[in-house]
């Protein structure tokens, strides 16, 4: 645990004993105030945190954002702000054009002390449409019928339902971003197309009209420079569907692999040519650039219901370094918990999400995973144990912010020039 994240906790606990988220997409990039950026003398922390701030209609979440008294978002408000990331990827975080959402969850939250935690200022946000709940036309789970959440490019049942956002300290290089929303699915050489297990044919549970629409991203894939003083921090950032709601076709662990591979080729040499963005530029990224892949990935090492090694393509690749941040708290919460966990192949202390115990337990899903051009000097899971005053903030179920935990990296970037 890093000294600035350790002092923050400490006065955290000590103050709480005292008181017993084919066109061009539209993009929102922008500061919030007038900021020349900051500079950067300790290690950069970048972050990744599913906060379930996410809502059943849309306005709602603006709606609930529009005053600073809602519940659920002063707790993962006070999360962020206990763990002071530099840049952060927030998952499930409804889109809403022109990034409204996002500038009410700074003002009335971030940049308002929750709870004796500092107030945060994120002077850079990058929002972009998602595709969930964005109709397909077409009947993609097959039941006959066409039109709901299910049939949409990405589940939701409102368009940007399940979004993302992003926040920094440091600008954003609002030129440079590529998104690869409208990138399809059989446009990646051998990807694992779902097959119809009632027919013979091979690769066959959508059809061909369906494969010439259907989009790879349940949600997004982000490619976000960040300028750090002189350098650029490239953050890769996306939400792969979970791995289940699906049949014997694992229509969704299949595309949860494939959305994970997507990252694995495109920072790859060599891998990334068939790759294009949504302005129709093609290729993957520069193998000179520094980068961090972030998000909730839905896939587990070794437990749960994902593609076997869908998230060792991250793991396993050369570019990459696994931090492997852990939390006492998941430990604790395994042990206590038992059921599924009992069974768990995976250390309990890298758990990143507290999921049902009957199935599948608690699971390994949100990662940072820097590039090898980047020193990895401290990671974390913000998961207390529960004699941490601290540990109100994440809770048992029903929780009070969210079943995801924030999971953290400390980096340092090298020397301009070297």
């Amino acid at each position: 645990m890093s000294p600035r994240f350790r002092c923050t906790l400490a006065v955290a606990g000590a103050l709480a004993l005292a008181a017993t988220g084919a066109a061009t997409p539209a993009l929102a990039a922008q500061p919030h105030a007038e900021s020349p950026g900051a500079t950067q003398a300790d290690p950069l922390r970048v972050a990744t945190f599913n906060l379930s701030l996410n809502r059943n209609a849309p306005g709602q979440l603006v709606t609930d954002l529009s005053t600073g008294t809602n519940a659920q978002a002063r707790t993962v408000a006070e999360i962020i702000q206990r763990a002071d990331p530099d840049v952060v990827l927030l998952n499930e975080f409804d889109y809403v054009e022109g990034g409204l959402a996002a500038d009410l969850f700074r003002d009335n939250y971030l940049e308002v002390g929750q709870n004796g935690a500092p107030a945060v200022d994120y002077p850079y946000v990058f929002v972009a449409p998602s595709n969930t709940g964005i109709p397909s036309g077409f009947d993609l789970n097959n039941d006959g019928t066409v039109g709901g959440g299910d049939d949409a490019f990405g589940f939701g049942v409102f368009e940007g339902q399940y979004g993302m956002l992003v926040l920094s300290k440091h600008p954003i290089v609002t030129d440079d971003v590529r998104t690869f929303q409208h990138f399809l699915w059989k446009d990646m050489p051998g990807a694992l197309l779902p097959d119809d297990p009632a027919t013979a044919a091979p690769a066959d549970w959508y059809s061909p009209d369906e494969l010439a629409v259907m989009r790879l991203s349940s949600k997004s894939h982000w490619d976000i420079p960040v300028q750090v003083g002189r350098q650029t921090v490239h953050l890769l950032a996306s939400h792969p569907t979970p791995p289940t709601f699906d049949g014997a076709e694992d229509r969704n662990g299949r595309r949860n692999h494939d959305e994970i591979r997507f990252w694995a080729d495109y920072v790859t040499p060599g891998q990334g040519r068939y790759i294009y963005d949504d302005a129709g530029v093609r290729g993957g990224l520069n193998p000179s650039q520094a980068f961090v892949i972030a998000g909730d990935q839905n896939a587990d090492p070794l437990d749960g219901d994902s593609v076997d090694a869908a998230i060792d393509q991250l793991l396993g690749n050369k570019r990459i370094v696994d931090p492997r941040p852990t939390s006492d708290g998941a430990v604790e919460a395994a042990a206590l918990q038992g059921g599924a966990n009992a069974t768990h192949r995976g250390d309990p202390a890298f758990d990143t999400a507290d999921f049902a115990d009957t199935a599948p337990g608690n699971l390994r899903a949100d990662y940072v995973l820097p590039s090898r051009k980047l020193q990895v000097v401290d990671a974390g899971v913000f998961w207390p144990v529960s004699s941490d005053p601290l540990s109100a903030l994440t809770g048992t179920f029903p929780f009070p912010s969210s079943d995801h935990r924030l999971v953290w990296v400390d980096v340092e970037l090298p020397r301009a020039g070297r």
